[in-house]
């Protein structure tokens, strides 16, 4: 079970490692849902801790939606992120017809090779989720993808994303729940969904607030609920 924790400043990947966390979404910005860090965060965080750290790449918070010159500056923000030895990026690139942008998302993977790479919540404002899952999985380089199931709370789709993770079971992909995750209720979420990752922001936070530092508490009640 890999558990994975927004980070978005030094002092939150720090106690995500010491408090039990698998891995680090690194990521700047959260009242815009997440905007690309800055390289001395991703070079200070990755010489600070062991556990893998996977950057956002997303240049603004207008839509998922990508420019020529939005993916000259996310191919060269890719470009750093691998120099400075990040371990994987998360990336979403959409058509405003609600697909998957291939010629977009390919050009990134392009940059990406040797890097991790998740396929961020963008999923959840397709037009189709099953077309886009199919898409998806056409690209080997891909091995994650967030998702609530849906637009809004995770636990409003459970159904969903039990389809989502017995369809992949066999596959390279991990489908990764996350956005609005608690310590309450999580036992029955998991053993409905019965996902190999999850994926937490405000619900492993001290005061559910991006704010505040992470809670070890929480954290370590989130490992037991897995055991």
């Amino acid at each position: 079970m890999i558990i994975e924790v927004i980070g978005t400043k030094l002092n939150d990947v720090k106690e995500a490692e010491l408090y039990g966390a698998n891995r680090v979404e690194l990521c700047q910005s959260m009242s815009e849902d997440g905007l690309t860090p800055s390289y001395g965060l991703i070079k200070s965080a990755v010489e600070s801790v062991n556990i893998p750290i996977n950057v956002m790449v997303r240049p603004h918070d207008d839509s998922f939606v990508y420019d020529s010159d939005d993916l000259k500056v996310m191919c060269e923000d890719i470009r750093m992120i691998k120099k400075i030895g990040a371990n994987g990026i998360v990336i979403g690139p959409l058509t405003k017809e609600g697909t998957i942008d291939e010629a977009a998302l390919q050009a990134l993977l392009n940059e990406a090779d040797g890097l991790e790479v998740t396929f961020h919540r963008a999923f959840d404002f397709v037009k189709d989720q099953q077309e886009a899952l199919a898409t998806i999985l056409k690209y080997k380089q891909v091995t994650t993808i967030l998702t609530a199931g849906g637009n809004g709370p995770a636990t409003e789709f459970v159904s969903n994303l039990a389809e989502f993770v017995e369809q992949t079971k066999d596959t390279h992909l991990t489908i990764m729940p996350g956005h609005g995750l608690r310590v309450d209720g999580l036992a029955e979420f998991y053993q409905v969904v019965k996902p190999n990752a999850l994926h937490f922001g405000t619900g492993v936070r001290v005061g559910h607030t991006f704010a505040n530092g992470m809670s070890e508490e929480k954290l370590s009640r989130i490992r037991e609920l897995l055991m």
